[in-house]
């Protein structure tokens, strides 16, 4: 077993630090649920998760895991792109997860996008509450992976330091382009 965490090993064991029961959490990008279920693990019987994926063979697939998992009355998914998240999560956000990219199962040509991952992780962002986190899981290997990588990556290199704290986690090593994780706090002291 290697003692190195992979980006979403990481991604995951940082959100396990900053959740709690009771927290309200975002899975900006539903894809086949394991994100939601770990997420709804973590905001415990009185949190809340809300799951957003435009593809209703996503919504479907995460359905099915919260099904089999019993955490269906934690999660509220969302049939939306996740640049719509103000319309449902208000402040006091505990977290929000991102795992960008395609559907692994699915349409490939259906992607997220630059613009509106910016978007979704400025209003996530907005609503954190202090000591909150977002994460995300960032593809570069596919059309358009690229462009999502550097917008996102410039982005947040411009973030107030007393506000947030930024890390760029990625493996340098290895071939065909693996993810990279950017992990961003909202500080406790502002």
């Amino acid at each position: 077993m290697s003692t190195i965490f992979r980006p979403l090993e990481m991604a995951r064991s940082l959100l396990s630090a900053c959740l709690a029961e009771g927290d309200t959490a975002v899975d900006a990008t539903a894809g086949n649920g394991r994100d939601t279920v770990f997420l709804a693990r973590l905001v415990g019987a009185s949190g809340k998760v809300w799951a957003f994926d435009i593809q209703q063979q996503a919504l479907a697939n995460t359905a099915r895991m919260l099904e089999l998992e019993k955490l269906s009355n934690r999660v509220t998914l969302v049939g939306s792109g996740h640049e719509n998240l103000a319309h449902y999560v208000g402040d006091n956000l505990g977290a929000a997860m991102f795992n960008l990219g395609y559907l692994p199962g699915g349409d490939h040509s259906i992607i997220t996008r630059p613009s509106t991952t910016l978007i979704a992780l400025e209003i996530a962002l907005k609503n954190l509450r202090p000591g909150g986190m977002a994460t995300l899981i960032i593809y570069s290997g596919h059309t358009g992976g690229k462009e999502e990588e550097d917008t996102l990556l410039n982005y947040a290199a411009y973030l107030d330091q007393s506000k947030f704290t930024v890390l760029h986690y990625r493996m340098f090593n290895q071939v065909n382009e693996p993810p990279s994780l950017l992990a961003i706090e909202k500080l406790a002291t502002i």
